[in-house]
């Protein structure tokens, strides 16, 4: 079976293809499948976007099934800003730097015990003749006062994961990937296809 994986992140696409590959004979971004496309994200949350990206690629491909994730952060003192604009949290064509100065600028006054935040993961797949899957995967965490790490990407700098004492940004790929939102997301979907084979 092959997938095209609904995005050019090559985090993202790394780490998807590091939990799924024992599920499908390919895996391939948007790039190595020679798709060119730029889906509205213009769902209400992180759920309606990954199955509306899915579904838009599968249609436009010769694949077997299509795959996206729609994740962000959300802070419980923001009302859970940044969230579904996360990639585009200081305006369009802004990048995780600006997203991250932005972030810390509207949080600087809150205290330690009220910078609670998660990173949320929406994982849909979407096959040729199946029901749609759509799961969710989630991280608690609190937001730091400054960047932590030079590894990862997005707000993964300003993530405390605190049973590591760690910010996602000086977790190696292994550790993340373990314990990530995605992850956690990934696994849902794993063991929703294990029953579909019951």
């Amino acid at each position: 079976m092959r997938l095209i994986i609904a995005s050019n992140n090559a985090h993202k696409v790394t780490e998807i293809k590091a939990i799924l590959a024992p599920y499908f004979n390919s895996i391939q971004s948007l790039k190595d499948a020679g798709i060119d496309i730029d889906v509205v994200e213009d769902g209400k949350t992180f759920a309606e976007n990954a199955l509306k990206k899915a579904r838009e690629v599968l249609a436009v491909s010769d694949a077997d099934a299509a795959l996206s994730d729609d994740s962000g952060l959300e802070v419980d003192a923001l009302c859970g800003a940044p969230g579904v604009y996360s990639a585009r949290y200081a305006g369009e064509g802004h990048d995780d730097a600006a997203n991250n100065e932005k972030l810390l600028a509207e949080m600087k006054d809150v205290p330690v015990d009220k910078r609670t935040c998660r990173f949320v993961s929406a994982v849909s797949l979407v096959r040729r003749n199946c029901e749609p899957i759509t799961v969710i995967g989630t991280v608690e965490g609190k937001l730091l006062f400054s960047p932590r790490g030079t590894g990862g990407f997005g707000y993964d700098p300003l993530f405390l994961y605190e049973p590591s004492g760690k910010s996602f940004a000086e977790l190696s790929a292994q550790e993340k990937n373990e314990i990530s939102h995605r992850a956690r997301a990934l696994a849902a979907l794993r063991e929703a296809m294990e029953r579909e084979r019951e």
